[in-house]
């Protein structure tokens, strides 16, 4: 099998493979970096790319990476839970940890086509978010079995980039969105529902959908490069099945970002890179809509009905690469999030908990010859906790739910350099 076969292949496979998982929720639900590489340097990858999934970050780099195919995995556990106070008959602490851990693949591969033009393809999971409640916190109200959410997001984005001038160069991107989702176990809440036999315990849902991200990369002298990115709104097609649950008859398109990156390179084997970025949570009407549509006479499911509540994010990243000698790279780094749930709406949100905000990270690179690299890194992000205020109407009752999250991730990739 030559080496093109086998990307073929290994495309197909990470393509199926990544629907079986996708369950981050770092950066909001958005993964908290592109690449094992980037990873292990707390995410930073817009100036300072090291393999081919760089280029889902900034699709400028691939004329920086020559040809190389990325194979990577992750083992990803989330710990996830809630307690509701002041609530009769809702109060207590329930653990949303049904299901763990989740394996995660990603799949990456770039070519330069000549002096001027690269081109690439990535299949990487932008994001996601998993919740399974084995004991119900919405039991009292007459729920039914489990509760919870099934969050998946891919992106296949095929890449071309071009160097416009010596140490400058642009990239675009279009990206392919597949994306399912199911949710459990809210029956009470149908009554509130524009649709209420579309609203929960449908099973997966799937929907199609298009956008476009382009980049920038510039070299200014050896020691020194800038990048930036932006990424349109990805629209999607709705989730028919929960037409009566998201705003819109299920429309759930992926928030609009945008961010730049700086690397520097004090010596020729110290890299120091940080990035920024902003994710625009709320110009995503089934994410950014706050609970209080409903108690104005919008139903779940309306064109202007109740969404998640989250709040537009800033995110900062900072790494560090050591290249200790010809065969050994050591990584570290820390990333930043806003939590994206506000105080007044972690009642639903006990469903979408996505409110980890410190990111630390490790990690390592082993070139094992001039045609194998081997990468490994770990991430943790520590429990936080959102507690509630005024996060319970009163018409279910009153009270607080307070919503906490922690996560723990170890990836590994191999890189094949043509």
């Amino acid at each position: 099998m030559t080496y093109r076969h086998f990307f073929r292949a290994a495309l197909a496979v990470g393509a199926a493979l990544a629907f079986s998982g996708v369950a981050n929720a770092t950066d909001g639900y958005f993964v908290n970096g592109m690449g094992a590489k980037a990873k292990g340097a707390g995410g930073v990858a817009i100036a300072m790319p090291d393999d081919a999934v760089a280029i889902a970050a900034n699709p400028a780099a691939a004329v920086d990476l020559g040809e190389r195919l990325d194979l990577g995995i992750e083992v990803f556990v989330p710990s996830r839970g809630v307690e509701i106070t002041g609530n009769v008959p809702l109060g207590g602490k329930w653990s949303g940890n049904g299901a763990n851990p989740f394996v995660l693949p990603e799949v990456a591969y770039v070519k330069p086509l000549n002096k001027t033009f690269a081109a690439g393809i990535t299949v990487v999971g932008n994001g996601g978010m998993n919740t399974n409640y084995d004991a119900n916190p919405f039991g009292n109200f007459g729920a039914q079995g489990e509760a919870g959410v099934n969050l998946r997001q891919i992106f296949i984005t095929p890449t071309i980039a071009a160097r416009i001038a010596e140490g400058h160069s642009i990239g675009i991107s279009p990206i392919l969105l597949l994306q399912s989702f199911s949710m459990t176990g809210i029956q009470p809440f149908t009554a509130a529902s524009s649709a209420p036999l579309q609203m929960t315990n449908n099973g997966d849902d799937w929907a199609f959908g298009a956008g476009l991200r382009v980049g920038y990369l510039g070299h200014l002298g050896k020691s020194v490069s800038v990048g930036a990115f932006y990424q349109s709104k990805v629209w999607s097609g709705r989730f028919e099945k929960y037409a009566g649950l998201f705003a819109g008859r299920g429309d759930f398109d992926v928030p609009a970002s945008w961010g730049f990156g700086v690397a520097l390179r004090p010596s020729s084997r110290l890299t120091l890179g940080a990035d920024y970025k902003r994710i625009e949570y709320a110009g995503v009407a089934s994410v950014g809509n706050p609970l209080a549509p409903l108690f104005s006479g919008n139903l779940f499911g309306s064109e202007n009905g109740p969404g998640f509540g989250w709040q537009n994010i800033d995110v900062v990243k900072f790494g560090i690469a050591y290249k200790t000698s010809d065969t050994l790279t050591l990584r570290a780094g820390y990333g930043r999030s806003d939590n994206p749930v506000p105080a007044s709406q972690t009642f639903l949100n006990l469903l979408a908990p996505g409110v980890v905000t410190d990111h630390f990270t490790a990690g390592a690179t082993v070139k094992v010859d001039g045609k194998l690299e081997l990468t490994g890194y770990v991430m943790h992000a520590p429990r936080n906790w959102v507690y509630g205020s005024g996060s319970i109407p009163q018409p279910y009752g009153g009270g607080e739910a307070n919503i906490r999250l922690a996560e723990t991730a170890a990836g590994f990739s191999a890189g094949f350099l043509f």
